[in-house]
């Protein structure tokens, strides 16, 4: 019998780089919301609009996202230890499902109040919304701009994202009802401007809550079939049968698995297990960008020997 463990070498490097830019831009979003929280604070108290409320409730929650996604990126770049053999890299993921929830509470709070004053208009003034709308737009494109050169297919950092284009709709809608409320005086502008804002954003946070569970989960990693997977194995010269294979993500960016191959003894006797993990490994990386993979060959006669799982 043989075991093989398969690494790609080149990524790693990458990934190192692009964590540290994806921190520095995190660090620059959090500013700006900052900066753009508390110029919605004092819009929501000058003018009680609800709209103001829900993108300063957004607000809120991204500073604390922001933060959250920095110390989640700060905890995945250290190295794995004894007692953590895969390091941290599970905290982005962690933060991005910490986020989708905290957005999908805040949402439900506003469709509550939304829902109050349909039956009880209240009176907003239109023009401090328009001014504070404007400037909170202004922030939130500085953010969006800032995060959307980042790694897209970072979760955590996806997860921010996700928080500050929430951000940008609701100052949208809130420019949208203080227009109207200017030019009309129409008392449930700025109510049906906030559902607006939760109806879009409310699918997208539920869509990121859903991908970060199925990491949690041990979820196959997305675009990877495990039939699939094991096709190909089968297909490798001297591979006969393949059992417990597993495929799962570290997080949402380091696909891996692991199997165990059963092979011919003539094989092994001519050529070794060795010439079998090789091939195996190559496939596995070049047709699904598996480069962390865990193989083990075996003969026939040692499977009667073993408790399967899979």
């Amino acid at each position: 019998m043989g075991q093989g463990h398969g690494h790609g070498g080149a990524a790693g490097g990458h990934g190192h780089a692009g964590a540290g830019t994806d921190r520095r831009r995190l660090a620059i979003a959090l500013v700006v919301t900052l900066a753009t929280t508390v110029l919605g604070a004092v819009g929501a108290a000058i003018t009680g609009s609800l709209a103001l409320l829900a993108d300063l409730s957004h607000l809120l929650t991204d500073a604390g996202a922001l933060v959250a996604a920095l110390i989640a990126a700060a905890l995945a770049a250290r190295p794995a230890t004894a007692r953590r053999t895969y390091g941290m890299g599970r905290a982005e993921v962690l933060v991005a499902a910490l986020n989708a929830l905290t957005l999908v509470a805040v949402v439900g709070w506003v469709v509550v109040e939304a829902v109050q004053r349909l039956f009880e208009p209240q009176p907003v003034p239109g023009l401090p919304m328009l001014v504070i709308g404007v400037l909170g737009l202004v922030g939130n494109l500085i953010s969006l701009a800032v995060l959307s050169g980042g790694d897209r297919g970072n979760m955590n950092l996806r997860g921010a994202l996700l928080h500050v284009l929430g951000d940008a709709l609701g100052s949208v809608g809130v420019l949208v009802a203080a227009v109207v409320l200017m030019t009309t005086g129409w008392p449930y502008a700025d109510t049906i401007a906030s559902l607006v804002i939760v109806a879009i954003v409310l699918p997208r946070a539920v869509a990121l809550l859903r991908e970060a569970a199925h990491v949690l989960l041990e979820g196959a990693p997305k675009g990877i079939d495990g039939d699939d997977v094991r096709d190909a194995l089968l297909a490798v010269p001297g591979v006969t049968a393949v059992h417990d294979l597993h495929l799962w993500a570290i997080n949402d960016r380091t696909p891996a698995m692991s199997a165990h191959l059963v092979v011919t003894e003539e094989l092994t006797a001519h050529c070794g297990d060795e010439s079998v993990l090789d091939a195996a490994t190559q496939v596995l990386r070049e047709r699904f960008g598996l480069d962390h993979s865990t193989l083990q060959v075996e003969h026939a006669a040692h499977v009667g020997h073993e408790n399967h799982c899979g």
